[in-house]
């Protein structure tokens, strides 16, 4: 789903305009900028990224109609409209492969700060 139809979502549930919202849906979806398909998600659609909508947006908003918003209910919103409900990091991660230059190895070998990963 769009972050603005996330947006117009929570304008109708919480009030307000969609633009009160956009920012938040935005940076929950930022991670397509990186990851162009729907793995993006591993990255903030997940108990650690509504965390991180906390963090960054503070607890509340306030919408147009002067009514405060909790961050969380809006990130937690997001999340359960694209995915059916909030996963843990573990979710994601527990079936992802470990590969050697997650421990470091590369550290000496690696000349540039970029490099080809298999």
């Amino acid at each position: 789903m769009k972050p603005y139809i996330h947006a117009k979502n929570s304008a109708k549930k919480h009030g307000g305009k969609p633009e009160d919202y956009q920012k938040i849906h935005d940076f929950i979806d930022s991670t397509k900028a990186a990851m162009p398909d729907m793995r993006h998600r591993a990255i903030l659609h997940s108990a650690f990224g509504i965390f991180m909508v906390e963090q960054v947006f503070g607890t509340t908003i306030t919408n147009s109609e002067g009514k405060k918003v909790c961050t969380r209910d809006l990130a937690e919103d997001h999340v359960i409209e694209d995915l059916g409900f909030i996963p843990t990091m573990e979710h994601w991660l527990k079936n992802m492969t470990m590969q050697d230059w997650m421990f470091g190895g590369r550290r000496k070998e690696v000349k540039d700060r970029f490099i080809k990963i298999d």
